[in-house]
């Protein structure tokens, strides 16, 4: 577009030149025709004053007369040369020959009768004057040059209407050079700026890279450090739960040892007499110390069990590989508060859901155990004195997150055990409930492990609000994660 511009241009511009350079050459001409007038008109003036100086002296003798007369003659070859100088090489150059005989002639009667009238021969002067010589010779003159004169104006109209047909042609390619260059111009400057529009959109793409970059290794290196907190977490809470009945373990290790002495002492008497005192610890050991600790190391090993069965559940929850699909929000979470609708429908209470989220790519599975871990925990913590009531809400929360609360009207969470309760092995409130306090830290892995956040709002005694935020699109998290 530009290179085709730029020959508009070039070609209008050199147009304009050359309309320019005719102009110039017609004003030329113009000139050139306006000095041959000129030049013939002082000609003619000049003859009209030495003619009129002529015939004054011969009225009146007065030397005044001379002196225009002398002045104009004098001036006469001037003027022809100039008048011959300005039609040279023109048709007009043609006249001067009858021209300045008919001056000679002219210059000679005028010369003629004054030298008379010096000689004080008044009549014969008049008499040549009436003989119409020197009139002849100017009448003669006065053809050539309003030949020449006419030609003239014949000439300098013809080349002023050239000159405004050039002029208005001038101005014409003057405004098309003019629209030319603003569209070539606009042209430009369009493209520059489509360029520099295009720039700028890089250069922000670019800064829009660098912020997603940088928060992304500030997400990461929060998710490091979290992950490595909740891994010393971790280690504290197995160390210490397990800890605890391992000791249990141990302690009642050494009282069967010392119920063993005393049954051995009994078992393998070989007839020895014994005394009372053997005889009675025995018999306690027997009935008393054993399945006591028997029971209690069964207990202890039970709750180790559950506590290991609970670590591994967690752990293969992490393992599994994550099956992203289209989920319908509203459908997912209606098929599950249907599998605790029986139960609601006994405390007398309700479920409201409120969804407005477009379907998320997700992984099943994990969110239907996350959403049944919270159902079942708002039946379980449910107040006594009040039917429960269970609303879902969920809502956009930015351009690639889903916001999902739900609320419960349940015991409600003190603010001191809002981030306990996701610990592993760790609850809060009245313990009236069995668990073993792996629910809601189940909850936060499945949740961290499909990219998103668990977090609760709750006043004690007025209820719980869990919020979890998802990514729209979990493909695209692991997509990522794999580069």
């Amino acid at each position: 577009m530009l290179l085709v511009g730029a020959s508009i241009l070039i070609a209008l511009v050199g147009s304009t030149i050359w309309l320019a350079d005719r102009s110039n050459e017609l004003f030329i001409s113009v000139m050139d025709e306006r000095q041959v007038r000129r030049s013939a008109v002082d000609l003619l003036r000049t003859l009209q004053e030495a003619e009129t100086g002529q015939r004054g002296y011969l009225l009146t003798q007065e030397p005044a007369f001379l002196e225009p007369y002398t002045q104009s003659i004098q001036q006469v070859g001037d003027a022809l040369d100039t008048l011959a100088e300005a039609v040279a090489g023109s048709p007009r150059e043609s006249i001067l020959p009858d021209l300045r005989d008919a001056v000679t002639v002219k210059l000679g009667e005028m010369a003629q009768t004054l030298a008379l009238v010096d000689a004080d021969d008044l009549t014969a002067a008049q008499e040549l004057v009436a003989a119409e010589t020197g009139l002849d010779a100017m009448n003669e003159i006065r053809a050539d040059l309003d030949a020449i004169i006419d030609q003239s104006d014949i000439l300098i109209q013809d080349e002023v209407q050239r000159h405004l047909a050039i002029s208005s042609q001038l101005r014409i390619f003057s405004g098309l050079s003019a629209l030319a260059m603003l569209i070539v111009v606009g042209g430009a400057i369009m493209v520059i700026l489509r360029h520099i529009n295009a720039l700028r959109a890089a250069h922000h793409e670019v800064e829009t890279l660098n912020a997603s970059l940088e928060g992304k290794v500030n997400e990461r290196t929060e998710d490091l450090m979290r992950a490595n907190q909740e891994i010393q977490r971790f280690a504290y809470i197995v160390t210490h739960d397990l800890r605890a009945p391992l000791v249990n373990v141990m302690g009642f290790t050494s009282e069967l040892e010392t119920s063993l002495r005393a049954l051995q002492a009994y078992v393998l008497a070989d007839n020895s007499p014994l005394s009372e005192q053997e005889i009675l610890e025995a018999r306690a050991a027997a009935s008393e110390d054993l399945p006591e600790a028997i029971e209690f190391i069964r207990s202890s090993t039970r709750k180790m069990d559950a506590l290991i069965n609970a670590i591994l559940k967690i752990s293969r929850d992490g393992r599994r590989q994550l099956r992203p699909e289209r989920i319908d929000l509203r459908e997912l979470v209606e098929q599950t508060s249907d599998t605790v609708q029986h139960q609601i429908s006994e405390m007398e209470g309700e479920v409201v859901i409120d969804m407005d989220v477009p379907p998320v790519i997700s992984d099943r599975l994990s969110l239907e155990q996350i959403l049944g871990n919270l159902f079942d925990n708002a039946i379980k913590y449910s107040h006594p004195d009040r039917a429960i009531r269970l609303r879902i809400k969920a809502r956009r929360d930015g351009p690639r997150m889903i916001r999902l609360e739900v609320e419960d009207n349940g015991r409600g969470i003190a603010a001191e055990d809002h981030e306990r309760i996701f610990e592993l092995f760790r609850r809060s409130g009245q313990q009236d409930k069995a668990g073993e306090g792996i629910g809601l830290a189940h909850v936060r892995s499945l949740a961290r492990n499909l990219g998103g956040e668990i977090t609760v709002t709750s006043t004690l005694g007025a209820g719980a609000t869990f919020i979890l935020r998802l990514p729209l699109d979990l493909s695209q998290i692991m997509r990522t994660m794999q580069r």
